[in-house]
């Protein structure tokens, strides 16, 4: 029997690889031979760790929905709330999904071919995070440190105008004619988003 760090270690690298395969070709098209082929072991090893595609497929989303909460957990502590903490909590997200690209193709295949991570089931995952951000946003609009907005619907706008960028990159490199993900054309998205957002919410904009 392979000592535990290894075991680790092999099926960490199976989760990469067949990451980089459901975000590349979707759910359907893959198959777990290849992602064994990735990582270099067979089939039934892979089997000794996921018992199918879709517990693979499964483990692969709730990981990384795993570290995005905890990196909205850590962006949303301290601070003095309104646009401070807004802009805080934003900029975490374009950071975050910045440096996964694959998490971001995963989740827009999941939400459009309706995946084994059904539409409901991701959805009770998100849900508690969706909620906690509309309730920020309501309570800081009562305040008066954040204009009034639909929150929900703020929150699905902000939604869009991150992730549509980046997973639907190609297209908008030929409409840009540049590389759209270089570090530049990121930040000037980056910036161009959080301004857009201020400009709507930051009561304190009015008063300079």
């Amino acid at each position: 029997m392979a000592p535990a760090p290894e075991s680790g270690t092999t099926r960490t690298l199976i989760l990469a690889a067949a990451l980089r395969r459901f975000a590349d070709q979707g759910f359907a098209a893959t198959s777990l031979t290849e992602i064994a082929d990735d990582v270099g072991i067979k089939r039934p090893s892979l089997l000794h760790h996921f018992p199918s595609k879709e517990a693979l497929y499964r483990d692969v989303l709730v990981a990384e929905l795993a570290d995005w909460t905890s990196l909205v957990n850590v962006a949303i502590v301290g601070g003095s709330g309104g646009w401070e903490k807004a802009e805080r909590v934003l900029v975490a997200a374009f950071e975050y999904f910045e440096k996964h690209p694959e998490f971001v193709r995963l989740t827009r295949r999941e939400a459009i071919d309706g995946g084994p991570m059904l539409s409901a089931e991701l959805g009770a995952v998100l849900r508690p995070m969706f909620d906690r951000a509309v309730e920020f946003l309501e309570r800081e609009m009562d305040a008066g440190r954040l204009r009034r907005y639909d929150a929900a619907q703020l929150l699905l706008t902000g939604y869009g105008a991150v992730l549509s960028y980046l997973s639907d990159a190609p297209f908008i490199g030929d409409l840009i004619g540049h590389d759209p993900l270089s570090p530049d054309a990121l930040a000037a998205r980056r910036r161009h988003v959080l301004d857009l957002l201020r400009a709507a919410l930051d009561p304190d904009l009015d008063r300079r």
